[in-house]
């Protein structure tokens, strides 16, 4: 598969996969979840590789959303075939993945690219990150696990401050909430990452396998397919025209 829109390389046991859309600020197309999914299963069959750093292109931005260009006119059952395939080809993936997925964290994570931070087992920020689910200034819900695994990090009570508010926080808040493992300067923030990937990877591959499996095994996936069915209901919806009208207008939704 030719890669566009993804910057890659290994160095000793850990692979870089950066993401390189830089003046759309790194959103999330169908062709970049492609992309990863392609590298991913090179990579899981590859021994020699122990585990994935993730990050964004550029200083502004790990992924700061889905592109909304490829689903403003999406109907119901679009907007849900849109989340299974974002679930299935990435997101859980990712979370289930046999290695660890390392997300370093450089800039803006919304929507989708906090969705795909938190599919990742180990999330390192710099310090001017920002973190949020806005999707409710669209007429939408997160569609890409940010409902369930949200919760799962920081409780419900806060989860439902910020999807119901769409509000982003800041790296420190973030640290504070468990949202992320460490916060850090933007120069240090790859060195803290690779800190993390080699004291993974003088573990047993077998036992770290295990036990991403087990801790997954907290959790079914029953909530994670109410999302997806959820997220699609909101798609061609008076709100959901509103909310992508008023984002490409470059103005506040005016919800009735």
């Amino acid at each position: 598969m030719h890669i566009e829109n993804l910057n890659y390389k290994q160095e000793g046991q850990i692979f870089y996969i950066t993401i390189d859309r830089v003046k759309q600020l790194n959103a999330l197309n169908k062709r970049t979840i492609l992309e990863l999914n392609h590298l991913l299963c090179l990579c899981e069959d590859d021994a020699s590789i122990r585990v994935i750093i993730l990050t964004g292109a550029g200083e502004k931005a790990f992924v700061a959303g889905a592109d909304i260009k490829e689903f403003a006119h999406f109907s119901k059952k679009e907007g849900e075939e849109l989340a299974q395939f974002g679930h299935e080809l990435l997101f859980d993936k990712i979370a289930n993945y046999s290695k660890p997925v390392i997300a370093a964290i450089n800039g803006y994570a919304l929507g989708g690219g906090l969705e795909l931070a938190m599919a990742a087992h180990v999330r390192v920020a710099s310090d001017n990150a920002k973190l949020g689910q806005p999707e409710v200034s669209l007429g939408l819900i997160p569609g890409y696990g940010g409902t369930q695994r949200l919760t799962q990090l920081i409780g419900k009570g806060k989860a439902f401050e910020m999807i119901l508010t769409g509000d982003m926080i800041a790296a420190e808040e973030a640290l504070k909430l468990g949202l992320v493992n460490d916060v850090v300067s933007q120069e240090d923030l790859l060195l803290k990452s690779i800190e993390i990937a080699h004291k993974m990877i003088k573990n047993s591959p077998k036992a770290i396998k295990r036990g991403i499996q087990a801790i997954n095994s907290v959790f079914d996936d029953s909530g994670l397919k109410e999302e997806i069915r959820l997220f699609g209901q909101g798609f061609g919806t008076e709100e959901f025209k509103e909310g992508t009208t008023a984002f490409f207008e470059k103005r506040k939704p005016n919800f009735k």
